[in-house]
């Protein structure tokens, strides 16, 4: 079995493995980085890493007209059952086994607040273990730290991490990152949405093949990759 990754831009990204369609923060609807009607996905689960509203997005209305269960901490998870949204509530170092393979919450350092200021909870990162064995790390929003090591230590076969800087890291610590968690192959999120996070994912590119092993997958806003 594959597993095919597509990056709609931003921080949304959608996964296709066994037969099982997942979304990652599903902000479609006011994305300057996509073209994508939020009304033309149909995920099996939707995977919400903290609370602010370009992560939340879409998430009540598409797991309302799909039936997707959305899968976040437990703070927002109740956020979303109050809105009437089917949830799985997991929280950082735990994992839970899904159709679609292993997933578990990983720290991450941002904020969570929900868009009508609630509280969020913990903002979190994915590691996931699919049923063939494949390991993709989703870092999500988050500076770089230190325990990214131990996340490499899983052996990761895709790494997603942000590098647009002022929000989550940048190019420096995103190849930094890299080489803590040292993945087979990396692709680059979370930038050239607005000018204030734009970068030239080119250059990073030639900078981690230059510096470490891993190889880099650059794609545009509805590409993809299949692990």
């Amino acid at each position: 079995m594959s597993t095919i990754i597509t990056w709609y831009g931003h921080a949304t990204i959608g996964v296709k493995t066994n037969n099982q369609y997942l979304i990652i923060d599903p902000y479609f609807s006011d994305n300057p980085a996509t073209e994508v009607d939020p009304s033309q996905v149909k995920p099996d689960f939707i995977l919400i890493s903290h609370g602010h509203g370009d992560h939340v997005g879409d998430a009540v209305a598409i797991a309302k007209r799909t039936g997707a269960t959305v899968i976040t901490n437990f703070e927002i998870a109740n956020w979303l059952n109050n809105k009437g949204v089917e949830t799985h509530a997991q929280h950082l170092g735990g994992g839970h086994k899904y159709p679609f393979g292993y997933l578990k919450l990983t720290l991450a350092l941002h904020g969570s607040a929900l868009p009508d200021g609630s509280y969020g909870g913990n903002p979190a990162g994915f590691l996931l273990k699919t049923l063939d064995g494949q390991k993709i790390y989703f870092a999500c929003d988050t500076g770089l730290f230190g325990d990214m090591r131990l996340i490499g230590e899983e052996g990761i076969d895709l790494a997603m991490l942000p590098i647009g800087d002022n929000f989550t890291m940048g190019p420096d610590d995103a190849l930094r990152a890299v080489k803590l968690i040292q993945p087979k192959h990396v692709i680059p999120v979370h930038y050239n949405t607005w000018g204030l996070i734009a970068q030239d994912a080119d250059e990073w590119a030639a900078r981690v093949e230059a510096e470490t092993d891993t190889k880099v997958h650059v794609i545009p806003p509805g590409g993809t990759y299949t692990v």
